[in-house]
C-alpha cells in the first residue's frame, strides 16, 4: 500500500453510516471506500480539466459526438456485464 496518512474529516451521519454498511458488505475499511473515492473523484476531474483544454482548443463536442461517446460507453457497460 506504501506509506497513508491519517486525517480527521467530518461526514454526515447518514453518510458515515452507508459507508459503514458498504464496508462490512464488500469486506474492507471505510478508510479504504474514502481513500478509493478520493482516487475516483481524482480521476474524473483530471478527465474533466483535459475535456475542458481539449474544448478551448477545438471547440465544444456536438451534440452527435457525445451521442456517439455515450453509445461507446453503453456498449463498454453491456460487455462488462457478461
Amino acid at each position: 500500500m506504501g506509506s497513508v496518512v491519517k486525517k480527521s474529516i467530518s461526514v454526515p451521519e447518514h453518510v458515515w453510516l452507508e459507508a459503514e454498511a458498504t464496508a462490512a458488505e464488500e469486506n474492507t475499511t471505510v478508510s479504504a471506500l474514502i481513500a478509493e473515492a478520493i482516487e475516483n473523484l481524482m480521476i474524473v476531474r483530471r478527465g474533466l480539466r483535459a475535456v475542458r483544454a481539449w474544448e478551448r482548443e477545438h471547440g465544444a463536442f456536438t451534440a452527435e459526438e457525445l451521442a456517439q461517446v455515450e453509445a461507446e460507453l453503453s456498449a463498454i457497460e453491456k460487455e462488462a456485464e457478461q
